[in-house]
Order: C-alpha cells, then structure tokens, then sequence
C-alpha cells in the first residue's frame, strides 16, 4: 500500500474513533456504533425494596410497574412448596408469574392472575433433560405464547401455549405441555428475564460474569413450531454502588407503549437491601 494512502486510511479512522467516542460521552447511548441502527440511552435509576422488588417487573397498561421479590409469593404458595418467584409478565391485563420449588422439585408452575385478582395455577412436568429452574415469564405480542428459562449455560429458551390466552393451553389441573422450543445459535448464561419488543425479538438480562442486555432475533413469530433465535450482545448493565463485591442482574421490561426498556441490578452486601431500576429510551 503507497505509505501517502496508508496515512491518509489511519487520519480517517482515527477521525471515526475520535467522533465515536466524543458522540458516546455527550450522549451516554449504548448498542451500535453505527449512526444508521438505533442505539439504548440511560434515562434514569429508581431504586425499590429487594425483599419485595429485586426478582424482576413488569409494567401495567397505566404506566405503573409491578414488582417481584422474595417476599411477593403469597403464603398459600409458600406452603404448597414455590419457594421462588422469578420475573413476571403482563399480558392482555393477566400477570403471569414463573415458581420454582426446591432442589427435589419435579415441576414448575406458572400462576396467571386475572384483571379481577383471581389467581389460577398451571403446573408443567419436567421433561427429561429439563432442569427445574424458571427464571422467568415472557409473553408473545399476540398473547399465544409463554416463554421461559432456565439456569447455567443454556442453548434454548422454552416455549408454552399460553394459560387462558392461548385456546390450546390446557385447563387448570392438567399438565402444561412445551411447544416448539427456540434454539439459540449461541449459549446464553444465567439468563434473568426476557420481554418482547416486538413479535420477533427479545430482550434478555445475563447475569454472567459481563452482566448484559441481550437480544435474541427470531426467524419468525412464534406459532408452537421449534424456531431459532439469533443471539447478540446489546450493552453491559451498569454496576455502581458505594459497596463493593459482586452484583446481580436480574429482571427485565419493555414497555412498548411508552418505548421504556427497564433493567433491575442488584447490589453488592450491605446494599444488597435496595434494588437498582436503570431506565432506558431507544434513540
């Protein structure tokens, strides 16, 4: 390469670099450099009481958030053995919350509480292979579908029809079948909650050793059919607290009515009492 075009390629980037960088200190965005893809800003933290706030949200037709935490299971739950309750949903005017039990537990259950506060339970089987954890409950934008997650590495996220919203899911009582599972393209580790955007895409939080907001692409809405989803690393979810150790990300909400993305992060000892809510707009 002429030493003269050499220079004049190394002026270029380091131009591109340094206006990269001046454009991510003004702005504070996150996701893509690049100016034609749309990128995450930080719009604010709210904080919330763990013990009833720090395992996940989701956010009501109003605008208001509804919160989970240790001390949200009801004590008729408790007894019955769920014993933990992971990142909810809200769909069509139900919450949708995802239990676990203990460490001998062969089940998971869902529990969906109607407009009116009735409270109704769907228990799913363990399938072989299945691991007991739920981490989580995303509905689909068209109410059809449930999906959930495990624990650890994983390559897939499990698929439900959906308890009262979906005609094909069965009735209370009656083992909650899987669908047609989606397959990752990449493992994802330690994954919190997920939320839809839109009916092909997903938001995820990782509480890996890089605590990260994923996204995972569909290659189509899902119809009870397997389907893969496409994995990418969106942006690292801050970590600032006055205590220091390690923190935890946790639950996850997209409010597509007002374009907010939540994303909850749990602090080290002693702080570990308050929960942060770091709000993002999409720019």
């Amino acid at each position: 390469m002429p030493r003269s075009l050499q220079h004049r390629r190394l002026a270029r980037a380091a131009a591109l670099c340094a206006a990269t960088a001046l454009a991510l200190t003004a702005g504070g965005t996150v996701g893509s450099a690049s100016a034609a893809e749309p990128t995450w800003t930080e719009s604010g933290t709210s904080y919330v009481d763990s013990l009833t706030g720090s395992q996940g949200l989701a956010s009501r037709a109003d605008g208001s958030l509804l919160h989970r935490g240790l001390a949200s299971i009801p004590l008729s739950l408790r007894i019955a053995g769920w014993s933990h309750v992971g990142d909810p949903d809200i769909a069509r005017g139900y919450t949708f919350d995802a239990y676990q039990g203990g460490d001998s537990a062969t089940k998971k259950m869902y529990a969906v509480t109607a407009p009116d506060g009735k409270r109704t339970t769907y228990e799913h089987a363990l399938d072989q292979g299945e691991l007991l954890n739920n981490s989580f409950a995303s509905v689909s934008p068209d109410g059809q579908w449930l999906v959930s997650g495990e624990w650890g590495a994983m390559g897939r996220l499990q698929v439900f029809p959906t308890p009262v919203l979906n005609p094909s899911a069965p009735a209370p009582g009656t083992n909650l079948p899987q669908a047609g599972q989606i397959s990752l393209d990449r493992p994802v580790r330690n994954v919190q909650g997920c939320d839809f955007t839109d009916a092909t895409h997903l938001l995820c939080s990782s509480d890996d050793t890089t605590k990260e907001v994923l996204e995972v692409a569909l290659d189509r809405p899902l119809d009870g059919n397997p389907v893969t989803g496409h994995v990418s690393s969106l942006f690292a979810i801050p970590q600032r607290s006055i205590c220091s150790g390690s923190f935890e990300a946790e639950g996850i909400d997209y409010d597509a009515t007002r374009g907010a993305l939540r994303v909850e992060v749990v602090p080290p000892s002693p702080c570990l009492v308050t929960t942060a809510v770091i709000t993002y707009t999409k720019k």
